[in-house]
């Protein structure tokens, strides 16, 4: 191998910088560098040589211009050993650059930070250094190109074994590179569609690029391999347990959609089975919310996901310890409750740091052979000045009260999904079924094995009847008002059927179908 003469280094993440650093001007390694990094070399007593003093060229707009350079760029790109391209680069006085080390202004953390301007978002683009990558990468036979500060131990083991990096390790580092840009660029592009966006353009191209999180032990099924990419880990904090498994991680996030749909309520506890909501409750402390949800259905909890929107207690914390539970998820946890819910091992507690649905804008859904749908997220919030009372009778202040709290758990349930709740707990669910009505007959049976009364209770669907046979199904089960979308055909059959039993019926005018 070639020993290698010079590296540049401008990197962000100064993680591991000095110890490279070092290493590289025992190996002989000349260092170029530019602002922070070229500081932080020097000031550990290291020679560097800044950019401009390179180039003969300053650094210039603010720091814009400094490595967009034929003299940077012509010394990673010229092809070593082309007659041609080394008598160009001999004209001009073009010294090879062999190793570029470069992580890119955090573009992504700067966006996620609450509030951001869109100048600071665009004063986070780092545009020099992409270059720099591409360009190195690309001339991977020869130059070798380093984004990711866990890679650095890998190439000055080999600079010190034998003067320069191997092919097979520059083609590794190259490849990560491209996926490093892709990801980068398509951050930058999902953020500014968003901030240029008015509603009324169309749903942006599909560039789907993320770094790999960690490899799974297996997806649904023990046959299926798996692994989380992404930026997963900055929305939860894992505190205790096994490694989260694939449902898991399927499940929790369908907890922490639910659970935030009730930020600044009272105290609110919901327990989820396989994406399903099985059990949500309200009440004055957690302890009491647990009570409401757990009674919905005492068996489906079992090696369920429990969510909270307040910091878990003890009190809480014991009840919930009574039974078997996968994963536990809160804004915070008491320092008593979580001495105890430790004492289980395979229990994974997690401190939700933030939504990762409600700060996502789109659903994204693999339709097999490299084919995609997107969507916008089903955000929509329903506020009682939105409710269109379709029947002769109102409903009364609690009867409303209930159709906002079902109303905002029916949205989370599998279609066809129907709820039947009262004014701050559920009392019976059915969801996933091929018909509505079986979804009600389920519900009504779920609330009879756990011994709920349905009488007076608000029934929750989150289509609309197609037929009157569920609203009356609804009414004999005891119920007195009714949520859903509106829109069928049959629309006044329905109303007919309400105002026969004397229910109060209410239309949103939009649906919420989660298949």
């Amino acid at each position: 191998m070639a020993k290698l003469q010079r590296a540049l280094l401008s990197v962000s993440d100064k993680t591991g910088l000095v110890d490279l650093a070092r290493g590289l001007v025992a190996a002989g390694v000349e260092l170029l560098s530019t602002g922070g990094t070229a500081k932080a070399i020097r000031d550990a007593g290291l020679p560097v040589k800044d950019i401009s003093e390179h180039t003969g060229f300053p650094e210039m707009l603010d720091g814009r211009v400094k490595t967009l350079h034929p003299l940077v760029h012509g010394g990673l790109l010229y092809l070593r050993g082309n007659a041609e391209h080394e008598a160009t680069v001999q004209a001009h006085g073009i010294r090879p650059i062999d190793l570029v080390v470069v992580n890119l202004y955090p573009f992504e953390a700067t966006v996620a930070r609450p509030g951001v301007s869109l100048h600071d978002a665009i004063e986070n683009i780092d545009i020099g250094g992409p270059s720099m990558l591409r360009s190195a990468a690309k001339n991977h036979e020869s130059v070798t190109v380093v984004v990711d500060p866990s890679d650095y131990s890998r190439v000055l083991e080999q600079i010190q074994a034998g003067g320069d990096t191997t092919l097979e390790l520059r083609r590794q580092l190259a490849a990560k590179v491209y996926a490093r840009t892709a990801a980068y660029d398509a951050a930058i592009a999902a953020h500014l569609t968003r901030e240029f966006s008015d509603g009324t353009q169309p749903l942006p191209a599909l560039a789907v690029s993320a770094p790999l999180v960690q490899t799974l032990r297996y997806g649904e099924n023990p046959h299926q391999k798996a692994a989380l990419y992404g930026r997963f880990p900055e929305y939860f904090t894992q505190l205790h347990g096994k490694e989260l498994s694939y449902n898991n991680i399927l499940d929790l996030t369908a907890a922490a959609a639910l659970i935030t749909e009730f930020a600044g309520d009272p105290p609110t506890l919901a327990i989820l089975k396989h994406t399903n909501p099985c059990g949500v409750g309200q009440g004055a402390d957690l302890r009491s919310a647990w009570d409401k949800a757990y009674a919905t259905d005492r068996q489906a909890p079992f090696g369920g996901i429990i969510a909270v929107n307040g910091t878990l207690d003890l009190a809480c914390a014991q009840a919930i310890a009574e039974i078997f539970s996968e994963v536990i998820i809160a804004p915070d946890f008491a320092p008593d409750a979580l001495a105890l819910l430790q004492q289980k091992k395979n229990l994974r507690l997690l401190r939700i740091r933030r939504n990762p649905v409600s700060t996502a804008p789109y659903d994204l859904r693999s339709v097999g052979a490299e084919s995609y749908l997107l969507q916008a997220r089903d955000l929509k919030l329903t506020s009682a000045a939105e409710l269109k009372v379709v029947t002769e009778r109102a409903p009364s202040p609690a009867e409303l009260q209930a159709m906002l709290f079902g109303w905002r758990v029916v949205k989370h349930l599998k279609s066809n999904a129907i709820l039947y709740c009262g004014l701050d707990r559920t009392l019976g669910v059915g969801a996933g079924q091929m018909s509505r009505v079986d979804s009600s007959r389920i519900a009504v049976w779920k609330a009879g094995e756990a011994k709920l009364s349905l009488t007076g209770s608000v029934v929750c669907s989150d289509a609309f009847f197609p037929f009157p046979d569920g609203l009356i199904a609804a009414g004999e089960a005891g119920a007195t008002a009714a949520i859903q979308p509106g829109g069928s055909m049959r629309d006044a059959e329905v109303i007919a059927a309400a105002n026969a039993r004397g229910m109060a019926m209410v239309f949103t005018g939009h649906r919420h179908f989660r298949h």
